[in-house]
Protein backbone atom coordinates (compact mmCIF):
# COMPACT_ATOMS: atom_id res chain seq x y z
CA UNK A 1 0.00 0.00 0.00
CA UNK A 2 1.17 3.48 -1.22
CA UNK A 3 1.36 6.11 1.69
CA UNK A 4 1.64 10.35 1.44
CA UNK A 5 4.02 12.26 3.34
CA UNK A 6 2.50 15.88 3.06
CA UNK A 7 2.71 19.71 3.95
CA UNK A 8 -0.33 21.43 4.48
CA UNK A 9 -0.23 25.55 5.04
CA UNK A 10 -2.71 27.36 6.93
CA UNK A 11 -4.07 30.16 4.58
CA UNK A 12 -4.92 32.45 7.91
CA UNK A 13 -1.94 31.31 10.82
CA UNK A 14 1.08 30.98 8.08
CA UNK A 15 1.83 27.91 9.66
CA UNK A 16 2.72 24.34 8.19
CA UNK A 17 1.54 21.15 9.42
CA UNK A 18 3.73 17.72 8.43
CA UNK A 19 1.77 14.44 8.06
CA UNK A 20 1.48 10.73 6.11
CA UNK A 21 -1.41 8.95 4.91
CA UNK A 22 -2.61 6.44 2.85
CA UNK A 23 -5.43 8.70 1.34
CA UNK A 24 -4.25 12.29 0.83
CA UNK A 25 -7.49 13.24 -0.72
CA UNK A 26 -9.50 12.20 2.53
CA UNK A 27 -6.55 13.43 4.57
CA UNK A 28 -6.62 16.86 3.78
CA UNK A 29 -10.67 17.06 3.90
CA UNK A 30 -10.27 16.14 7.55
CA UNK A 31 -7.86 19.25 8.20
CA UNK A 32 -10.28 21.72 6.22
CA UNK A 33 -13.10 20.11 8.20
CA UNK A 34 -11.74 20.86 11.66
CA UNK A 35 -11.78 16.62 12.13
CA UNK A 36 -8.29 16.86 13.40
CA UNK A 37 -7.75 18.04 16.94
CA UNK A 38 -4.18 19.11 15.73
CA UNK A 39 -5.19 21.50 13.02
CA UNK A 40 -8.38 23.07 13.28
CA UNK A 41 -7.40 26.09 14.83
CA UNK A 42 -5.71 26.88 11.52
CA UNK A 43 -8.65 26.04 8.69
CA UNK A 44 -8.03 26.48 5.69
CA UNK A 45 -5.23 24.41 5.03
CA UNK A 46 -3.45 24.41 1.57
CA UNK A 47 -1.36 21.47 0.21
CA UNK A 48 1.96 22.58 -0.83
CA UNK A 49 3.97 19.74 -1.00
CA UNK A 50 3.03 15.97 -1.28
CA UNK A 51 5.24 12.71 -2.31
CA UNK A 52 4.31 9.17 -2.87
CA UNK A 53 6.32 6.81 -1.12
CA UNK A 54 6.16 3.26 -1.23
CA UNK A 55 5.29 2.13 2.21
CA UNK A 56 4.35 3.86 5.77
CA UNK A 57 7.81 3.06 7.24
CA UNK A 58 9.47 5.38 4.37
CA UNK A 59 6.56 7.59 4.73
CA UNK A 60 7.53 7.86 8.62
CA UNK A 61 11.19 8.43 8.04
CA UNK A 62 10.20 11.02 5.73
CA UNK A 63 8.31 12.58 7.94
CA UNK A 64 10.46 12.65 10.56
CA UNK A 65 12.95 14.37 8.44
CA UNK A 66 11.31 17.33 7.62
CA UNK A 67 9.86 17.51 10.97
CA UNK A 68 13.46 17.68 11.94
CA UNK A 69 13.59 20.74 10.19
CA UNK A 70 11.62 22.72 13.04
CA UNK A 71 12.49 26.65 11.64
CA UNK A 72 9.95 27.87 8.74
CA UNK A 73 12.68 28.82 6.21
CA UNK A 74 14.08 25.07 6.06
CA UNK A 75 10.97 24.06 5.71
CA UNK A 76 10.59 26.21 2.93
CA UNK A 77 13.85 25.34 1.10
CA UNK A 78 12.21 21.50 0.69
CA UNK A 79 9.18 22.43 -0.63
CA UNK A 80 11.10 24.45 -3.14
CA UNK A 81 13.44 22.11 -4.36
Amino acid sequence: MNYYVYILESINKKTYYIGQTNDLLRRVQEHNTSRSKSTKLGVPWKLVYSKECQNRSEAVKLERKIKSYKKRIYIEKFINN
